[in-house]
C-alpha cells in the first residue's frame, strides 16, 4: 500500500500539534515552526506534500513556496491562510501552489484537500514504488512480480557471469525478449562494452553477412570506398544481439557458426583472418525444431547457439505480472500525453486479466496507450481500450472448443480448483504428445499453442 509524507510548516504549535495527532495514522508527517527550518531538514528526503503557511516569520510563505518548487519540483504544495487575501492566494497559485485551505482549520475540509492533491501523483509513485521492488542491480527494469519471470531471472543471473557463453532466448512474439538480451548483457563482464542489436528478419540474406562481418572495400558493387566493420567488431567486449535468428539464410548461419567455435572471422572481400571477444546472444519466436526438420535451420548453429536456452513465459502463463504492467504503462503514457489518469478501473483490472493476450506484453503496452490517448479518464476504463467481455455462442451451440454445458459436481469437501485446471492441462499435453509420437512441434500445432509456450508448459506440469 502507498503510504504519503506531509509536511507542516507553520509557526503556531497549536497548529502544528493538532494537524500532525489528527494525520499521523493516515500520512507520514514532520511539522516545522520556520521555513528555514524546514528547508534545511527536507533535503535528504523530500516529502510529497507540504502544508505551508504564508504568513511566517523570516522566509515568508511565498518565497518559501518559490523556494520548494525550484528544488523539489515534484512536491505538491498547499497553502494555509489566516484570511482569504485574494491577492496572495493567486500569487501562490501562479508560483505552482497545488491548493489553499482557510484558517481555522477544518480537519475534515483538510483531510480532501490533501486527498485530491494526493491523487494527482499517486500513480506515479505506485510506479516508482514498482520499480524500486523490481530493478536489480545492473539491470534494466523488468516487471517481475511472478514466480515465472523470477525463475528466468534467476537463471540470467546465474548464466550472465560468463562473458563468452552464447545464450538464445525462446518466446512468443511481444514477451520482452530484447529486454532479457539487455539484462543478460547488464549482469555480465561485458557491461561495460557495447550492446548492440541487428534484426535478422529486416536485413535481406544477401546483405546479413556484411552487416555481421563487415566487408573490405570494393568488396562488391556499392559498397563503401573505405570498407566497413561489421557489428560483430563493433560489439567487441560486448554483446551482439541477434534478434529473429530463425530468419538468418544458411549461408550466413555457416559463417556465424564458425565465428561462435573459434572467435575468427574474414570481412566479405578480405582475406585477412580476425579474431574477436564478443559474446553473442540471439533470441527468435520460430519454431527452430521444426525450422531444422525443413533444412531452414543449420543443426550444429542451433546447439552452438543454445549452450544456455532461456524460455520466456507468455503473458498468459503470467496472469499476477498483467496489472503491474499495465500500471507500469499507465504512468509511462499519462506523462507522454500529459494526461492525468489515476488508476485503472476494477472493471477494466478484470477485462485485462480476462484477456487472451496473442501479442503478450507488447500487445498490453499497445492497449494503455491506445486507452490513455482516447479515455477521459480519471480511471482507464475497458471501452478506452476497446475490451470487451466475450460473447456467448448461440444457444446449444456445440464447438469444439467449448466446456461441457453440465456444471461440474464439486464435492463437499470443496475442490482444489487451480490443481484441476492443471490435471485437465496435463491431460491434453500427454494425450497431442501421444498422437503426435512425442513430435512437440506436432503436439503444440494440435493444442494451437506456440512450440516453446508447450514446452515451457510441459516442463512446469508433467
Amino acid at each position: 500500500m502507498v503510504r504519503f509524507s506531509l509536511v507542516l510548516i507553520d509557526d503556531e504549535k497549536t497548529i502544528r500539534d493538532g494537524i500532525s495527532m489528527a494525520l499521523a495514522s493516515e500520512y507520514d508527517i514532520r511539522t516545522f515552526a520556520s521555513a528555514e527550518e524546514a528547508l534545511e531538514a527536507i533535503g535528504a528526503s523530500p516529502p510529497d506534500l507540504v502544508l505551508l503557511d504564508i504568513g511566517l516569520p523570516g522566509m515568508n510563505g511565498i518565497e518559501a513556496l518559490s523556494r520548494i518548487r525550484e528544488l523539489y519540483p515534484e512536491t505538491l504544495v498547499v497553502m494555509i491562510t489566516a484570511y482569504e487575501d485574494v491577492k496572495t492566494v493567486i500569487s501562490a497559485m501562479k508560483l505552482g501552489a497545488h491548493d489553499y485551505v482557510l484558517k481555522p482549520i477544518i480537519m475534515g475540509g483538510l483531510r480532501v484537500t490533501i486527498q485530491n492533491a494526493l491523487e494527482t501523483i499517486r500513480l506515479r509513485k505506485e510506479v516508482r514504488l514498482l520499480q524500486e521492488s523490481n530493478l536489480q542491480e545492473n539491470m534494466p527494469f523488468f516487471i517481475a512480480q511472478s514466480d515465472e519471470i523470477q525463475e528466468v531471472m534467476d537463471l540470467i543471473t546465474k548464466v550472465a557471469s560468463s562473458p563468452d557463453t552464447p545464450i538464445l532466448i525462446l518466446g512468443e512474439t511481444g514477451t520482452g525478449k530484447e529486454l532479457i538480451a539487455r539484462a543478460i548483457h547488464y549482469r555480465s563482464p561485458n557491461a561495460q562494452g557495447p550492446f548492440l542489436t541487428l534484426n535478422c528478419a529486416a536485413i535481406p540474406k544477401d546483405l546479413i553477412e556484411s552487416e555481421l562481418f563487415g566487408y573490405e572495400k570494393g568488396a562488391f558493387s556499392g559498397a563503401s570506398q573505405s570498407g566497413k566493420k561489421g557489428l560483430i567488431e563493433e560489439a567487441a567486449d560486448g554483446t551482439l544481439f541477434l534478434d529473429e535468428i530463425g530468419d538468418m539464410g544458411l549461408e550466413a548461419q555457416a559463417k556465424l557458426l564458425r565465428f561462435l567455435e573459434d572467435g575468427e572471422f574474414y570481412r566479405v572481400g578480405s582475406v585477412q583472418k580476425r579474431r574477436i571477444r564478443t559474446r553473442i546472444v540471439s533470441a527468435t519466436n520460430k519454431d527452430l525444431v521444426d525450422q531444422m526438420e525443413q533444412g531452414l535451420f543449420r543443426n550444429d548453429l542451433y546447439f552452438r547457439l543454445g549452450v544456455v536456452t532461456v524460455h520466456v513465459p507468455s503473458l498468459n502463463d503470467r496472469p499476477k505480472d498483467i496489472l503491474p504492467l499495465a500500471t507500469h504503462f499507465l504512468a509511462q503514457y499519462s506523462a507522454k500525453f500529459q494526461k492525468r489518469f489515476t488508476g485503472i478501473a476494477p472493471e477494466a483490472m478484470k477485462a485485462l486479466q480476462d484477456h487472451h493476450w496473442v501479442g503478450n506484453v507488447r500487445e498490453l503496452k499497445n492497449l494503455i496507450e491506445r486507452g490513455v490517448l482516447l479515455g477521459r479518464g480519471p480511471e482507464l476504463k475497458p471501452e478506452d481500450m476497446a475490451l470487451e467481455v466475450p460473447r456467448q455462442g448461440p444457444e446449444g451451440a456445440q464447438s469444439k472448443d467449448r466446456l461441457p454445458d453440465e456444471d461440474p459436481d464439486i464435492p463437499p469437501e470443496g475442490i482444489d480448483l487451480m490443481a484441476a485446471i492443471t490435471e485437465y492441462e496435463r491431460r491434453y499435453i500427454r494425450a497431442a504428445l501421444k498422437q503426435a509420437q512425442g513430435n512437440e512441434s506436432k503436439a503444440a500445432r494440435l493444442l494451437h499453442m506456440n512450440h516453446y509456450t508447450l514446452r515451457y508448459r510441459r516442463k512446469k506440469i508433467l
